[in-house]
């Protein structure tokens, strides 16, 4: 990742607009802001989430509250408690989100 041409800012996460997304199971609301082609984003995670596809996107993510169980394709799963995070390059592993308790998640992608 290269970051350039984005001047020092503050986000104030309170007045970002929360969008509703589907999953195959509950919901996430995602506050997003970008700059330039960097996504960075708060995703909220209602209980009983489970993402409606594979996700092939490359992320940072790092979990703030509640419990996220990833799976990838393959078949492996790990979990994130908040002060946990992961990385995973774009194209490199098919991966899909879920949480039973439900989850707050800080993502840069």
């Amino acid at each position: 990742m290269q970051i350039s041409e984005i001047p020092f800012g503050i986000t104030e996460w309170k007045l970002v607009e929360r969008i509703e997304h589907k999953g195959e199971h509950g919901f996430a609301y995602w506050q997003t802001q970008n700059f330039g082609n960097i996504r960075v984003r708060i995703v909220e995670y209602t209980p009983g989430y489970l993402a409606d596809h594979w996700c092939e996107k490359g992320h940072i993510v790092l979990c703030i509250e509640g419990e996220l169980k990833t799976e990838l394709k393959d078949g492996r799963m790990f979990t994130l408690k908040p002060g946990m995070s992961y990385q995973v390059a774009d194209n490199a592993e098919p991966h899909r989100s879920s949480t039973k308790s439900g989850a707050k998640l800080f993502i840069v992608d």
